[in-house]
Formats: C-alpha cells, structure tokens, sequence
C-alpha cells in the first residue's frame, strides 16, 4: 500500500510555524513570503482536514491536534537530518580504500602517510598494494594509483605527475679519484636493470653514449628494488621522476648527468565517475596532486645542485 505523505513545502511551513507560533516568523526563517507559509498551512489544513491553528488576538495558537501532529513531524524531519548527516559523514570520512602498485607504494605514497592522516583524521585509509587491474564495479576500492598512457574508457582519471627517465645514483659515487663525472664514466660502475636491459639501452641511445656495455649489472623485478640498491651505492640506476623524488629530495640519492629522456607513461589517479566528487574522494585527490607539484618545485630548486659540485670538481 503506497503511503500517504502530504507535500515536503507543506510540512516545512507547519513545523516551522508551530515552532515560532507566527507564520511571519516562519517566513523569514523558510525565505518564502508570509503569505506563502499561510497558503501552505491552509493546504496541508484542507488535506488532513484537521485544523492545526487557531487565531486568538491576533496571536497564531496551535490546536491540540496540531500539537500532536507537531510531535510526529518534527521527528521525522529530525531522523531525515540525522540519516542525511550520517550519510554524509561517510562520504567525506570513513574509510577509503585505495590500491596502488608495489613500487609507488613503496617509494612515493608510505613516507608521507602521516602528512595526510594529521590533515584528514576523519579519514580512515586503507591502502593496498597490488598490480592487478581494479574492477571498482566488484571490488571495494575507491581508488586507484596506476602508471600507463590514462586510457581508462569509462572511469574518472587524472594525471598525478609527468615523469622523465634518467640516472641516479649514491652522492658517494660523485666523491673520490675515480668519480662519476660524465655519461661515459658509466662504464665503469654497475648498472642496475629492473626487468630486463632494455631501459638501459634506450636511455643510452637516447643520450648519445657509445662505449658502455648496457648488458653488465643485476636485474631486478621491482623499480623500488634498484633505486634502493643505487641509494646504497651499489651502482648507478635508472629511475622514473616519482619513484625517485623522496631519495632525491632527500639528499640520498643525486642525478649525476643533466641528461632525462621522456616518457610516454605517468602515474593517475582513477576512480568510477560515481564516486568522483564524493568529499573523501577530493580530499585524497587534492592532497596527492599537492605532494606531486610540491615534488616538483623542491627537485626544480635542488636537482641541479649535484650536477653544479660534480662540475666544480672537475
């Protein structure tokens, strides 16, 4: 049986009426005329028929049944503002699941946790490392952070940074007799591979660099794997603008050679477009396009520091 529920405007104006006992009052509070608030009382009067007000000395007097009809509106308006603010509580707060890969977990996004819990401590994250590609539509996932070309046909994306490919390698390896000075002293030190020696062997015919077998050196399976070995010393890798950034920043890692080759592939941020605007969803987005361009502004004041002392020295 379908239920009978007089109009959302009706109701409105009678709470807000009985409360101030003035249709004036009401009025201004609902920034409706007060003749709009006496037009609706009379239809929800007509449509009960009940009368909810009497008029004693110019003073509006609710009637015994609009008291009691009083008490069951105003419940069901409190329980709709509770239901409406608990839900969105949960949009803007509650828990937010996010998948990223191995590697960007690893290098980017586990050091600066704490900088988003401390702006965002409604925000419950979860966080979960993995390479396989997310169906939002069966999984619980909110989010995503993966590197690719942005296609992703039906889902919200957005660019987090631009990357270029190029050296790095231990402030240690700039320092001593037989330091690495230019791109061709490479051949001297190890190089670190992740997968396979293809990057290595791109990135030199990119620079222009003969006499440097790019078959020598370890290969690893995991960029995060070859950045922390170079952050070791233990030879020169190549390594993409966001993985790199914390090391860089940081003073644990230096790019030896103003040399970087550009890359067609980037980090985004995905999510199914339903959920695009919900608050947490913003507040997680913002807050990782702010430490990608914040990345980028401390690597433009400090990437040419090494380059300048390695130059000094020479």
């Amino acid at each position: 049986m379908p239920r009978r529920l007089p109009p959302l405007n009706a109701l409105k104006a009678f709470e807000a009426a009985a409360r101030h006992e003035s249709f004036t009052r009401a009025a201004e509070e609902l920034c409706v005329t007060q003749g709009a608030v006496s037009h609706q009382v009379k239809a929800l009067e007509t449509e009960l028929g009940l009368k909810l007000f009497n008029r004693e000395r110019q003073r509006l007097v609710i009637t015994e049944a609009g008291r009691a009809y009083l008490v069951v509106v105003r419940d069901a308006f409190d329980r709709i503002g509770d239901g409406t603010e608990r839900l969105l509580q949960r949009q803007s707060g509650g828990a937010l699941t996010v998948s990223t890969s191995p590697n960007f977990a690893a290098k980017w996004l586990v050091h600066r946790l704490g900088r988003f819990a401390e702006a965002h401590p409604e925000i419950d994250l979860r966080v979960g490392a993995s390479m396989h590609h997310v169906d939002f539509a069966r999984e619980d996932i909110d989010l995503a952070i993966r590197h690719g070309d942005g296609a992703a046909a039906g889902l919200h994306v957005t660019r987090l940074c631009t990357e270029e490919l190029f050296p790095v390698c231990s402030p240690k390896l700039l320092a001593g007799r037989n330091r690495l000075r230019a791109p061709a002293d490479l051949a001297r030190f190890p190089l670190l591979h992740v997968s396979d020696r293809q990057g290595w062997r791109q990135w030199l015919d990119f620079a222009a660099v003969t006499g440097v077998d790019p078959s020598r050196g370890p290969i690893l399976n995991q960029a995060s794997m070859a950045i922390d070995a170079a952050v070791d010393g233990q030879g020169v890798a190549l390594a993409r603008t966001a993985l790199a950034a914390w090391d860089l920043i940081g003073g644990r890692l230096v790019r030896p050679f103003d040399l970087a080759m550009p890359v067609s592939y980037a980090y985004w941020i995905v999510c199914s477009k339903a959920v695009a605007k919900l608050p947490k969803i913003v507040a997680f987005s913002e807050w990782l396009l702010a430490e990608a361009a914040e990345d980028r502004r401390q690597l433009d004041r400090s990437i040419s520091k090494p380059r300048h002392a390695a130059r000094a020295r020479r």
